[in-house]
């Protein structure tokens, strides 16, 4: 059995306010492409396929598409589950006439759930993003207070179906213990209440993980996870998204390659002073049509900063400080003696000088003597 394992597409999602429907198009195209060329027999999604419950009309479409694309026109099966930012129940519209097409889509826990979809020599079973609630209602177990102890008991339920004479797949949705977390991923976590012990799953020949976005957040040789296709957040900046193509012998022997994907628009960081971003023979050297992030070294008030970036870098995605405590350094390490007797709006004179290395101007004086001497006023 050979398929390819992907997960957290989050169609819909945008980056600071730009759409990343095109990107997320060009990577499954990349993605088909090399599910096509390797011949894999199943397409594997483990959850998240859409950004929110209630998706725009946009992202309905270009999602329907690529289902299309997979499943109908290349004829691959095609495995999806649901993940914490899917609606189980607008998702799942349509599931049981998909099934004729080899599309199945699971997104409660039912009877359907404890069913594996039997592909070659490999049973896949697939386990959606549930709550622990969801799981006391069906076994009809107050016990099951937590998603590992909900896991546990659904897993249990599943091996009753395993054949000796096969592999077993799971495809899930949820954070196992010592995994690492990325800044785009949310989701509840209250006392580690959302974790799974990896041992739950030791008895599947390999679990197919969505819900963490770095494609290393776990390391494990079985339990692996896919990784986001695209960066969704500036601390995935250096990270080499991807997806995975597995392959199960007769023998139960495990392969896997992970194969990277490119967008043509991607994250950049930009650590540098103010004076050098703006410097044409330092911008012209940049790709300044990818998705900027800038970390600005300068210590002194930048007035219009973020709008004079985007004058040269149209898709500057946010900025931040590197060095605050140089900016407000000038509150405790003055130059020179000040006279505390000065009057109130002399003495702030003092402290936007040694905060800026800038004097204010006469006008900055006016105004600032007039909104004193109104609040000693109010004060009286």
């Amino acid at each position: 059995m050979k398929f390819l394992h992907t997960g957290d597409w989050h169609i819909g999602k945008k980056l600071h306010g730009f759409q990343l429907l095109q990107e997320q198009q060009e990577v499954f195209q990349q993605l088909l492409d090399t599910a096509k060329k390797e011949e894999v027999e199943a397409i594997v999604i483990a959850g998240d396929l859409f950004d929110r419950s209630v998706p725009p009309a946009e992202a309905v479409s270009v999602l329907n598409q690529m289902f299309i694309d997979m499943n109908l026109t290349e004829k691959i099966p095609v495995l999806a589950i649901s993940g914490n930012h899917d609606s189980a129940t607008r998702l799942e519209t349509g599931s049981e006439w998909f099934k004729q097409a080899n599309l199945y889509l699971q997104t409660k826990i039912n009877e359907f759930t404890f069913q594996p979809i039997t592909l070659g020599n490999t049973q896949f079973f697939l386990l959606p993003y549930f709550d622990p609630i969801d799981a006391r209602l069906y076994f009809s177990d107050d016990t099951l207070t937590t998603h590992e102890k909900a896991v546990e008991r659904v897993v249990e339920k599943m091996k009753e179906q395993f054949e000796e004479t096969k592999h077993q797949v799971l495809i899930s949705h949820f954070f196992v213990t010592g995994s690492l977390r990325s800044e785009s991923e949310t989701g509840s976590t209250v006392g580690g209440l959302d974790n799974v012990s990896a041992r739950v799953f030791q008895d599947f020949t390999y679990v197919a993980l969505g819900h963490l976005h770095h494609p290393e957040a776990l390391k494990s040789e079985a339990v692996r996870y896919s990784g986001s296709l695209l960066k969704y957040s500036v601390s995935e900046a250096d990270q080499q998204k991807g997806f995975r193509i597995i392959e199960i012998d007769d023998e139960g022997l495990l392969t896997q390659q992970f194969h990277p994907v490119q967008p043509s628009r991607d994250i950049i960081v930009l650590e540098e002073h103010f004076s050098t971003l703006t410097e044409e023979e330092f911008y012209l050297t940049i790709k300044r049509d990818q998705f900027i992030y800038i970390k600005l070294k300068d210590t002194v008030m930048l007035p219009n900063a973020m709008n004079r970036l985007r004058e040269i870098y149209p898709y500057v995605i946010g900025m931040e400080r590197v060095n605050q405590s140089g900016l407000l350094s000038g509150i405790h390490q003055t130059k020179k003696e000040v006279p505390t007797t000065l009057a109130p709006h002399k003495l702030f004179s003092h402290y936007f000088e040694e905060l800026t290395e800038n004097p204010l101007t006469k006008q900055q004086e006016q105004l600032i003597a007039s909104l004193f001497e109104d609040l000693q006023k109010e004060v009286r």
